[in-house]
């Protein structure tokens, strides 16, 4: 595969042919010189080429897909319900973050864009689409539901988009994926961007994309050259204690824990030590976790701690430190993690908290991974930690109350107005949530789920019958598929976990 050039000089974005009032908006931003793969991508996407584009978290993919398709789409109207671009993604806030990124780009080229996600209003879903957008960023299970209702009509997309195909089929969307883009208008360009080119992306480009250019920037395991990786062990007893020294350390930074429940009980923890986190994962409201993302980008906490599922869609910059609380069982959930720092060619750092029981198994994952990760003995207070990590003793006060809010505290003191009757049915009639709603579900993996009560159950006990695209559909309990036993001690996990496979959007 011919990999785009680093070192070569790289065109400013006007010598790409974007227009002014698109370089100015960019340069406001401080956006002046293109990355690599935008520098490549652009002029073919500009020029009608199908692209299929592989990079690592980033490098700057949205873009480079993004920039050409506002321009092609410049001084366009879409007519209502057929919005003119689709741009496909796995993540929730994976779209959120393409829509932040965008639409002020596109505002000032007359575009209207909207972002069509589970757990957010379908009803004003529905009437922006009435209404006729020109951009529609989607995840598939909530644009699926939109297309069965008939508010939206994909006949006249001319520009189909997915990005992070491969966390797509990892997650169980290709199903959904397949019958979104069979529904697009044929002929229409095709863009495809993804950190890989296996897990069944393979069979989306053939399918779908039409003599595509490729662009690729570095090996697809390439790990980042100003990433430094260390295992650190540590005793049982002092894993706590450990992991709040980390975790009070200056700088942003994110904490992996396996499971949901580990991710509450751990960010618990450390408010009760003064350590100011917040956490992350596919079992809170949308509301609150779109408020967490933007609370930790902005600063007002520096502390992370999220599932595997949940970090698929986190793109911060300046995260200078990624802590495995528990190891991933996976290789590749161990790139995709370490990922979350040193974006955009700056330096990070990438620590796993390794018990004795975990260090074989653990070494064996980096190794897959072409990680060099030194192996270092820590303990509180070490020289070394704080050499390795920066860690410092936090204050041992607890923080009161909740770090952010379920929701946001309302004006003038008044307390709102009620969700409901108390045992009400609700606005949908008491039927439970809907497809684009769910957030578990999808393929497991060896590890993936918590034996309860002596029978090993998927991570949502609610549902059965037919299963399709990593969504489960019907009633009854849902057993079987765990494969392993009792968890040794240590980990933060404590509950089921949100596996890799879960139904996020």
């Amino acid at each position: 595969m011919p990999e785009t050039p680093g070192d070569e000089r790289v065109p400013t974005f006007a010598e790409l042919g974007l227009p002014p009032v698109l370089v100015n908006s960019l340069t406001r931003q401080g956006i002046e010189e293109p990355f690599p793969i935008q520098a490549a991508a652009i002029p073919d996407v500009m020029a009608g080429r199908d692209v299929l584009g592989r990079g690592k978290t980033g490098s700057g993919k949205t873009l480079a897909f993004g920039l050409p398709l506002l321009v092609r789409l410049s001084g366009r109207k879409a007519a209502p319900k057929r919005p003119l671009a689709l741009i496909l993604v796995p993540t929730r806030e994976l779209a959120q973050q393409v829509q932040n990124n965008l639409e002020p780009l596109g505002r000032g080229l007359g575009l209207r864009f909207k972002t069509v996600i589970g757990q957010t209003s379908m009803f004003k879903q529905i009437d922006a689409l009435r209404r006729g957008v020109e951009v529609l960023v989607a995840t598939p299970g909530r644009l699926k539901d939109l297309m069965r209702q008939g508010a939206c009509d994909l006949s006249e997309i001319e520009i189909a988009v997915l990005d992070e195909a491969d966390h797509m089929a990892d997650m169980g969307f290709l199903p959904d994926v397949t019958d979104i883009l069979d529904a697009a208008k044929p002929g229409g360009q095709r863009l495809l961007f993804s950190a890989t080119l296996d897990r069944d992306v393979d069979v989306l480009v053939k399918r779908y994309l039409s003599d595509p250019v490729t662009h690729a920037i570095g090996p697809v395991d390439e790990s980042v050259d100003t990433m430094e990786h260390h295992l650190l062990l540590v005793a049982p007893k002092e894993k706590a204690a450990v992991t709040a020294e980390i975790a009070n350390r200056a700088g942003r930074t994110i904490l992996f824990a396996r499971t949901k429940h580990g991710v509450d009980r751990l960010a618990k923890q450390l408010a009760q030590v003064g350590v100011r986190a917040a956490g992350l994962h596919g079992g809170k409201s949308q509301g609150l976790r779109t408020r967490t993302l933007a609370e930790f980008r902005e600063g007002s906490i520096s502390v992370l701690v999220a599932t595997d599922v949940a970090a698929r869609g986190i793109h911060v910059d300046d995260v200078t430190l990624v802590m495995h609380v528990d190891p991933p069982a996976d290789h590749k959930d161990y790139m995709h993690r370490a990922g979350r720092t040193a974006r955009a060619g700056e330096s990070g750092t990438v620590v796993t908290l390794v018990l004795p029981h975990q260090v074989r198994s653990t070494s064996a994952m980096t190794r897959r991974a072409g990680i060099n990760a030194p192996r270092v003995r820590v303990a509180t207070g070490d020289a070394e930690l704080v050499k390795l990590t920066g860690a410092r003793p936090p204050s041992g006060i607890p923080i009161e109350g909740p770090i952010i809010p379920e929701r946001p505290r309302r004006e003038g003191g008044g307390r709102g107005r009620p969700g409901g009757r108390r045992g009400g049915r609700g606005f949908n009639g008491g039927r439970g949530p809907r497809s684009s709603d769910r957030q578990d579900g999808g393929r497991r993996r060896e590890g993936s789920f918590e034996p309860r009560d002596g029978e090993h159950r998927g991570s949502h006990s609610g549902g059965g019958g037919d299963r399709r695209g990593g969504e489960r559909r019907g009633g009854g309990p849902r057993t079987g598929g765990g494969s392993h036993g009792n968890r040794r001690g240590g980990s933060f996990g404590g509950g089921r976990r949100e596996g890799s496979a879960a139904r996020y959007n």
